[in-house]
């Protein structure tokens, strides 16, 4: 079951001080903070003196490493860890530098036996080439990521392939420039992604709309313009 689906658990506790957005699906979607600290597995999101811990994949490791000290947005997930019965669960919070490889995140954890933490784990490297390896069905390449292995990499491939080709910026082809999207584009980005719409549709119907409206501030609009673009509303 993916994160974004209503039954799962979410919330977290002492955000009131983040800059927090929220999608229509009603989860947090975004944090903003100073870096304080980096970790293997996490970093330390610090606000008026409080420090939140937030999980994140490997391979964004690096790339947060060098804001160390300046303020950084992350987007994210939520869940708790620990056991139900037990009465001891944990809010935890997973962030990401983008918000499609949030999208990209919630879909990785829906293939059998990979959870959460496994998943963390296991993107070692950018969700381009992740997703890459899965439309070619290079297996060897999955094997390779940690914790993953034969079996589970093709177990990847059999539910993903065909699944992730809106992430797989130049599979097949040669690497391909991401577009340098803004924040508000990134979170209308996210928006369009979590109402069932094509990531790559939703980014060309963005960059159709950048090119007609540069103008335009926020997420809201930014959502409105795509739509308008798609109903063939503006050319």
């Amino acid at each position: 079951m993916g994160l974004d689906s209503p039954e799962s658990p979410g919330g977290t506790t002492g955000l009131v001080a983040l800059t927090i957005y929220r999608t229509l699906l009603g989860m947090i979607a975004r944090l903003t903070g100073m870096l304080a600290d980096v970790a293997e597995d996490s970093v330390v999101i610090d606000r008026e003196g409080l420090g939140y811990e937030v999980l994140v994949p490997r391979y964004a490791i690096g790339e947060l490493a060098s804001a160390r000290g300046r303020s950084v947005t992350v987007h994210t997930l939520e869940f708790h860890e620990g056991s139900l019965n037990g009465g001891n669960l944990i809010p935890r919070l997973i962030g990401f530098p983008r918000p499609e490889d949030r999208v990209f995140f919630n879909r990785f954890i829906t293939v059998k036996g990979v959870g959460i933490r496994k998943a963390l784990k296991a993107l070692a490297e950018p969700v381009s080439r992740i997703a890459a390896a899965i439309e070619e069905g290079d297996a060897k390449m999955l094997a390779r990521l940690p914790g993953i292995g034969p079996r589970a990499a093709d177990q990847i491939i059999a539910e993903l392939r065909g699944k992730v080709k809106d992430f797989a910026f130049g599979a097949g082809s040669g690497a391909a420039v991401e577009p340098d999207w803004s924040v508000e584009q990134r979170d209308a980005l996210e928006v369009l992604a979590a109402l069932g719409e094509k990531l790559h549709d939703a980014q060309r119907w963005l960059q159709r709309a950048a090119q007609l409206h540069p103008e335009v501030a926020t997420a809201d609009e930014w959502v409105k313009s795509a739509y308008r673009v798609k109903a063939g509303a503006e050319q």
